[in-house]
């Protein structure tokens, strides 16, 4: 198993990108590596940072303003050579069939609810690193 795993958490909103931090804490489940995270409140900085490469999973707020992170998410897909899956923050459970939409590889409610986001976050984790593996 890799020593960590890095996830970038992409939302406007400092208290969103706090959450996700809080709900991971330093590993998600105990078969997954620790997690380091790179934050970004903009557009151009996910987009800077995928294009850096290195990232595992990208965590997306749907209701992240002006770039939603739907629309990101769609972006990215399109744009980046081997996309990390992507975990969508999403308003509210009726919202999925967008997440469907962006191609998000999973979604969750906001606020984030620890259990719930951790889940999501380590399954996507263990199939990205049994890829690369």
């Amino acid at each position: 198993m890799q020593s960590t795993a890095t996830v970038l958490v992409y939302s406007d909103d400092a208290n969103t990108r706090e959450q996700v931090r809080l709900a991971t804490g330093r590993r998600p489940a105990s078969d997954v590596p620790e997690v380091q995270f790179i934050e970004c409140a903009t557009l151009p900085a996910v987009l800077k940072e995928l294009d850096r490469g290195g990232i595992d999973v990208c965590v997306l707020d749907g209701e992240a303003a002006p770039a939603g992170g739907m629309g990101v998410c769609r972006q990215i897909k399109d744009e980046i050579f081997h996309c990390p899956p992507v975990l969508l923050l999403i308003g509210r459970p009726q919202d999925a069939w967008l997440a469907t939409w962006s191609r998000a590889e999973a979604a969750v409610t906001l606020p984030v609810e620890p259990v719930e986001f951790a889940g999501a976050l380590a399954s996507l984790l263990r199939s990205r690193l049994a890829v690369g593996a």
